[in-house]
């Protein structure tokens, strides 16, 4: 392939010019990224093999990210990131799920092999994959060397997205809005929820004219009658009932970058209360996006959510937003800023959201949240699906 990745050349290269001066400030010679999501960032890199050690390396003095991993993978890196064989490094497959030796001995042979054993190398603490045995298997092989936590360097990097970038997402957007408005016509009173579950996965990856889908970090999210007090339970074959809420959370996405929504219905005659909170969390999303522009802070978007709860008697005790975009399971969210009180992080345009605007009390919940791009105009919502409590006869 030529370039590589699904971006231009200029685009990765600005990618990893932005990730070595971040380095350079925080005294890295040499990062190792298994975040799936980071090395798909830096490298173009796809492929469903981060259940086994892979990482890319990025060295101060490398001009191109090195791609390390296992051996029947290395392929799929070949094909997906365009990187020089000298920057494809397999790991031997006898090493596959061995109890005593692991893949990053090898890592640390080829650390030291290009003269980096005493490299103050950045590693990623908090990513989903980088094991505990990941950790000790470096350190014992590298014992010149000086570990610390990078603190999800390239996340941050990735925070701002480019315009290639934003563009795929406004695409994941309208597949997000299409797979709900599909799997809301599909909820009637005793359809199985599995069923309607169905319909959402043929929808998301069906997608929409010009732009097929792909498969989400997170599956979609259903808790249906006392379980949207709680929000993250799936699905179940029970039937839809005659009269309660259920609660869809799901995602669209496009070449890996995610826009992600919520919305809630009742079926049959909602009580008032039902119909209050969910217009209070309604106005709450309004007022938090409308400052959703440069400038302003996290936590000032929070506040303005907050005061409207307030405002109806309601509060939200967790965040109510997090950075979305390029993504691997187990989800979707990009752990760096977040939209809750503390948080002076400021907003850039580029910057994208999930505003995740809900209210969960003890016996039941509604969420009607929204994806959104930060612009000079406030947040520019992702997808186009009714906000308000949605009422199926």
């Amino acid at each position: 392939m030529s370039g590589f990745g699904i971006f231009a050349d200029t685009e990765y290269a600005r990618r990893l010019a932005d990730v070595k001066a971040r380095m350079e400030k925080a005294g890295f010679d040499l990062i190792i990224c298994q975040d799936p999501a980071n090395m798909c960032w830096l490298t173009g890199y796809d492929g469903w093999s981060f259940y086994v050690p892979q990482c890319v390396l990025v060295h101060l003095e490398e001009e191109r990210p090195i791609w390390f991993g296992r051996a029947q993978d290395a392929k799929s890196a070949r094909m997906t990131t365009g990187l020089p064989e000298r920057n494809i490094v397999p790991f031997s497959e006898r090493l596959v799920q061995q109890p005593v030796e692991h893949p990053y001995d090898e890592l640390a042979d080829l650390i030291r092999a290009r003269g980096w054993g005493r490299a103050r190398i950045g590693v990623e603490m908090d990513a989903h994959y980088y094991t505990a045995r990941c950790h000790a298997h470096l350190v014992q092989g590298l014992p010149e060397a000086r570990f610390a936590n990078n603190h999800d360097l390239v996340n941050w990097a990735r925070l701002i997205k480019s315009d290639a970038e934003l563009a795929l997402i406004r695409e994941a957007g309208q597949i997000c809005s299409h797979a709900m408005n599909h799997a809301i016509g599909k909820m009637r009173p005793g359809v199985p929820q599995n069923h309607i579950v169905a319909e959402i996965y043929h929808a998301q990856i069906m997608g929409v004219p010009g732009a097929g889908g792909d498969y989400a970090a997170i599956c979609p999210l259903m808790p249906v009658g006392e379980g949207t007090s709680t929000p993250h339970l799936t699905w179940t074959d029970e039937p839809l009932p005659d009269n309660g809420l259920a609660i869809l959370e799901i995602a669209g996405v496009r070449r890996r970058y995610h826009a992600a929504l919520t919305r809630t219905v009742h079926f049959g005659k909602p009580p008032k209360a039902y119909l209050d909170m969910a217009k209070a969390i309604v106005e709450g999303v309004d007022a938090g996006l409308e400052l959703a522009r440069p400038s302003n802070t996290c936590e000032q978007v929070e506040a303005a959510w907050q005061a409207v709860l307030r405002k109806n008697g309601l509060r939200k005790e967790s965040r109510v937003g997090y950075p979305v975009g390029l993504a691997y399971p187990p989800d979707w969210g990009e752990r760096t800023a977040s939209l809750r009180p503390g948080d002076t992080t400021e907003l850039q345009p580029g910057m994208c959201f999930h505003f995740m605007a809900g209210v969960w009390l003890d016996d039941f919940g509604v969420a009607i949240s929204e994806s959104f791009v930060v612009t000079e105009r406030g947040g520019e919502r992702l997808c186009n699906v009714a906000r308000e409590l949605i009422i199926i006869d």
